[in-house]
């Protein structure tokens, strides 16, 4: 009976340890959801263009990321906007890492056509999905 307890509590400790997102998961979808709530709060009239990669092959992927952060950095908050919600956003979103697969890229982030603030955030978004 003993034995029987003990593996029931085994295979229920197991599961569970299954069934929990990762870590990565839960920080790619935390991000995501700043870059979506950035787009409500990003100045985007009389703002800077930006590079905005698009339809990103697989070799590339880290210089998209690269681009989408250094973008980032340069994203205004509309005026009337709480600056600090804004700047936690940012940092949250600035801590994106992608590990790069060996490849070499020939695209740079200059290559990529500059868009208005919030196509450029959709843009980031579509490329976390």
């Amino acid at each position: 009976m003993k034995r029987m307890i003990i593996f029931c509590m085994f295979f229920f400790c197991s599961t569970m340890m299954l069934t929990a997102a990762s870590p990565r998961t839960l920080k790619y979808k935390q991000i995501q959801k700043k870059i979506i709530d950035l787009e409500s709060m990003v100045k985007d009239k009389d703002a800077e263009l930006l590079h905005t990669p698009e339809n990103v092959v697989e070799g590339c992927l880290s210089t998209a990321v690269t681009c989408f952060k250094k973008g980032t950095q340069k994203l205004q908050p509309a005026s009337g906007q709480d600056n600090g919600a804004f700047t936690k956003a940012i940092r949250i979103v600035s801590k994106l890492t992608y590990r790069d697969s060996g490849e070499h890229c020939e695209s740079t982030c200059e290559s990529y056509e500059k868009k208005t603030p919030k196509e450029f955030l959709k843009g980031f978004a579509n490329l976390m999905q």
